[in-house]
């Protein structure tokens, strides 16, 4: 049975101390035997977070990292950084990072594959513009994502990965894609990585929504037979973030 899952993303948002604060504030909110809760959260604020939540159900990811052990990469984070600190898991190929930081689905493939080598959990997203949904290519360019992000993963490395569908023009804008919508893109996903690697593989990879999701309308989203969770904006930044958890 696939994994049930509520991710939040803190985006470049919260100092380590008002990250630490935002998770003690969470932290008895988050209480939840349907679902696993992660907090994904800026670099700086991992170990703040992970210690505040300490004994609690939250795991803790990264929202991103690089594709080599070490080296003269500066700026960068490593996957064995990551792991040492106690990093669960790490969001790989946000929209963001495509836009403004020239992110790639050959280098997205590149960092799901160095993740699973540490036992990271990717959350690897996918998305189409307004254009490419104006233009009807949606699930064209959705799959071409897959397709390239997943290239090279046994079916057993397939399994541990996340995938989350983010529509570009949802995300941070208010606007949302109907559960209809969304559940349409999710199983063009699921019958994607059914022609990869069969039925009984994509039947077990949990395939997140996000895009706008809050606390009004996580419940009607989730309830869609291909849509596991959210990878979750703003609303992780509020308390709102306990309605989400609990809409499954």
């Amino acid at each position: 049975m696939r994994k049930k899952i509520a991710a939040g993303n803190w985006k470049m948002n919260k100092t380590p101390k008002e990250a630490a604060a935002l998770a003690e504030m969470l932290k008895p909110k988050m209480a939840n035997d349907k679902a696993e809760v992660i907090f994904c959260v800026p670099y700086v604020d991992l170990m703040p977070v992970i210690d505040t939540v300490k004994g609690s159900n939250i795991l803790v990811g990264a929202e991103n990292l690089y594709f080599e052990d070490k080296g003269a990469y500066t700026g960068e984070i490593s996957a064995p950084m990551l792991k040492e600190m106690g990093v669960n898991c790490v969001i790989i190929g946000h929209s963001e990072r495509r836009e403004y930081f020239n992110e790639t689905d050959e280098t997205v493939n590149k960092k799901i594959f160095k993740a699973l080598e540490y036992g990271l959990m990717p959350i690897f997203c996918c998305g189409e513009s307004l254009a490419e949904r104006e233009d009807n290519i949606t699930i064209e360019r959705i799959r071409i994502q897959i397709k390239r992000g997943m290239k090279g993963l046994s079916a057993e490395q397939a399994k541990q990965v996340v995938i989350a569908y983010e529509p570009i023009w949802a995300i941070g804008t208010g606007k949302v894609a109907t559960s209809e919508q969304a559940q349409e893109v999710c199983k063009a996903i699921r019958d994607v990585l059914a022609e990869i690697y069969g039925s009984e593989t994509a039947d077990e990879i949990s395939i997140l929504y996000g895009g706008s999701v809050n606390g009004g309308n996580a419940e009607e989203l989730f309830k869609m037979p291909d849509i596991d969770g959210g990878l979750v904006g703003g609303a992780s930044l509020k308390e709102d973030f306990e309605k989400i958890v609990k809409a499954f």
